[in-house]
Formats: C-alpha cells, sequence, structure tokens
C-alpha cells in the first residue's frame, strides 16, 4: 500500500516536509520553501491547508508504484474521501491510460468511522496573489488587473529559485517558493511515471503562501480548459489536466470553504474565456509588451531543475503548434515567426500529425497538452491572416 507518513512545518524558516511511502517501500521526502512572511499569521488555517498540500503533493510519488490501497492516519469524512479519490483518480487520468490502468487499479480513501470534521475557521486576511508562468494566459492575468489598478503579488512556483524575468515588467515585488521534489528516490523507485494533477499542486502551494502572507485571494489563469477530454477507459474520462476544469475548481473551493475558511478562494478570472478569446485578448493587450518575452512550451522552458529565466520556444512540441494556431488569426505571420527561428511551422512536416491532432482530422487523437478544443483552433486556422502556409 502507498503510505502517508505525516508533514512538518519548520517555522523559523517557513520550509515544510511531506513525507510519503511507495508501495515498494521507497520512502519520499519533498521539500517546498515558502517566503518568510512579514507579520503573523493563523496557524490554524495553516495547519489545514498543509493537510490539503500533503494530500494532494502525494500523487507525485504514488504514481510511481499505484495502488488500490493507501493508508492516511489523520481522519477523514465522506467529503474528504470522495474529493481525495477523486483527485487520484479522475486527477491521473492520463497517467492511468499511458500506463494500461483503470480507475480499479488508483487509490480510493475511504471515510473514518463515527468522525465528525471540524468546522471552517474564520480568517481576517485579505489580497490576492496571482500565479504567474511567464505564459501568455498568467500574464494577460497580471494585465487585467493592472489596468484596474488592483493590487497583487506575482506568484512563481520554481525548482531552482531562479524565475522568469520577464516576470519583473509586472511592476510589484514577485515572491519565489522553490519546490524540491525527491527526484532521487523517484529514480530508485524506477515505478511508473506519467502526468499528476499540477494546477492543484501549484494553487495549494499558492494557498499556503497566500496564509502566510496574510491574503485570502489565490488568482489562476485558466480559460475554458479540460472541458474535452481525448478518449475514456470505461466511466474514467482522459483529461490531461483535470484539475484545470471547472469542475476542479469547484471542487477545491467547497473543500476550502467546508474544512479550512469560507474567506478563501481561487478564482480565475479569464475563466469564461476560450483559448482563442484569450489569444485575441492578448494580442490586442500584451503583444507589444510581451510578445518576444513570453512562451507557452513546456520543452523549453519548465523542465525540472533547469534554469529558466529567459522563455524560449522549442517549435516542435504540441504547445507551440497550439499557440501557433491561436496567434495566427490575430499576429502577422512574419512577427509570430520570429518565435520559431523565421519558421512557419505549417509547413513543418514534423508537426503535421501534431496539428492533425489538434485540428481533429485524419484519424489523430488530440494531444495530451492544455491547448483550445478542436473547434476553436479549426475556427482560428479557417481566419489565419494572409502570409501562413496552409497545413
Amino acid at each position: 500500500m502507498f503510505k502517508f507518513l505525516g508533514y512538518d512545518f519548520d517555522y523559523v524558516n517557513t520550509t515544510a516536509y511531506f513525507n510519503y511511502q511507495g508501495a515498494d517501500g521507497t520512502n519520499f521526502q519533498e521539500k517546498i520553501i515558502f517566503k518568510k512572511p512579514k507579520t503573523s499569521y493563523n496557524y490554524q488555517i495553516l495547519d489545514r491547508a498543509l493537510f490539503l498540500a500533503f494530500i494532494i503533493i502525494g500523487t507525485s510519488y504514488y504514481k510511481s508504484h499505484p495502488t488500490r490501497k493507501i493508508l492516511l492516519i489523520d481522519e477523514i469524512d465522506n467529503f474528504q474521501a470522495k474529493f481525495f479519490s477523486t483527485i487520484y483518480q479522475e486527477g491521473l487520468s492520463q497517467f492511468a491510460y499511458e500506463n494500461h490502468l483503470s480507475r480499479k487499479d488508483l487509490a480510493k480513501f475511504q471515510p473514518s468511522k463515527n468522525y465528525t470534521a471540524q468546522p471552517p475557521l474564520d480568517y481576517s486576511g485579505t489580497g490576492k496573489i496571482v500565479l504567474q508562468s511567464g505564459g501568455k494566459d498568467s500574464l494577460l492575468t497580471a494585465t487585467l488587473l493592472l489596468e484596474k489598478n488592483e493590487d497583487f503579488t506575482p506568484l512563481y512556483i520554481s525548482a531552482t529559485g531562479k524565475y522568469p524575468k520577464v516576470l519583473d515588467e509586472l511592476g510589484p515585488t514577485s515572491t519565489i517558493i522553490t519546490r524540491q521534489i525527491d527526484l532521487s528516490n523517484l529514480k530508485k523507485s524506477a515505478g511508473l511515471n506519467g502526468h499528476v494533477p499540477a494546477t492543484y499542486i501549484i494553487q495549494t502551494l499558492a494557498l499556503i503562501q497566500a496564509i502566510l502572507d496574510n491574503k485570502n485571494e489565490v488568482i489562476t489563469s485558466i480559460g475554458q480548459e479540460g472541458i474535452e477530454p481525448a478518449t475514456k477507459i470505461d466511466d474514467l474520462k482522459i483529461n490531461h489536466q483535470w484539475s484545470k476544469t471547472p469542475t476542479a475548481e469547484t471542487l477545491y473551493n467547497k473543500y476550502l470553504h467546508s474544512y479550512i475558511s469560507k474567506k478563501l478562494s481561487v478564482q480565475s478570472p479569464l475563466r469564461s474565456y476560450t483559448e482563442l478569446e484569450i489569444a485575441e485578448q492578448f494580442a490586442k493587450k500584451c503583444w507589444d509588451k510581451y510578445g518576444n518575452k513570453f512562451s507557452s512550451c513546456n520543452i523549453a522552458n519548465y523542465k525540472q531543475g533547469e534554469i529558466n529565466e529567459k522563455l524560449t520556444w522549442c517549435g516542435k512540441c504540441a504547445k507551440c503548434a497550439n499557440s501557433y494556431l491561436l496567434f495566427c488569426p490575430y499576429i502577422p505571420a512574419k512577427e509570430q515567426q520570429k518565435l520559431f527561428a523565421g519558421q512557419d511551422l505549417f509547413s513543418d512536416p514534423d508537426l503535421t500529425d501534431i496539428f492533425n491532432g489538434l485540428l481533429g482530422q485524419n484519424g489523430q487523437m488530440k494531444p495530451f497538452e492544455c491547448v483550445g478544443t478542436v473547434a476553436e483552433l479549426r475556427e482560428a486556422y479557417q481566419n489565419k491572416l494572409p502570409g501562413y502556409k496552409n497545413i
């Protein structure tokens, strides 16, 4: 079975430790270094947020040797059991698909007998933390907030303590959280690998920093993502990023309001926007300032442990192809091609299958990535500006 061994928090150094044991007996410890607060904070609320992080971060180690059986010493009620099971099933759906698993192979949490959870706590903190990556979505969110003269703190989750320098242009001083995944023991465990509910992990770390800073809102930058699954395994919808869906956001906030505090929230001001609408708004409001500084390419910028102070594009992946499609109705071909060494991605034979998957044609499956829907990507391609070649 997979065991949740416990978590600790070093209050002097504002560092959290999360400990697990895999089904193969390997022990794991993840270390998170938060920014030290300038004022006092609510210790009880902090502990409840740490417990939530403890459960969610566990997916990174559970996946090495997945099992139906888990051991959690802490008592949980029926809703918590269902919520945590959903995270370990829906949130690991792509992982299950790629490793030939089904829902029955994934963790199922059980409620404790005769247990009633403590009510949510009162909280007086106010203010916004805005998650940033240097991509089009989060830079657009920051731009919209700055247009309204709203105060916020940009937050970046780093593996190295470094961050994309484009964030320095947002105005307010950025906060950096350093997440140290236990890569050495994951390698020793030598089990399965695959995608985890990364958005849940990131927003929960941001929630902890918000509590340390006496803030109450975590702002993400998520449009209408994750609503179009790639395929299904029985009743399990295979979704690259379930934790980005509107359903996941609603469930997360229900947990916050029921078990931590009704005054806390996680939300995205872009939730009603399609990916195509986000691209249009970025082209209008942000391209002149950030067009040669942003990136949505994971391969070139966000591999574990790599320095990404200057963001770039690989020009060979689904994220690059998706961005190219989304911007082709709004950004002139030569201008967008500057990001890709002057190349028109539509004419690259190595990307033909990826574009076919994005456009839902020629029998190609949609890539497992955070990308637009088939319908909106087709709309973008059909309305591309002159100068772009045909696929």
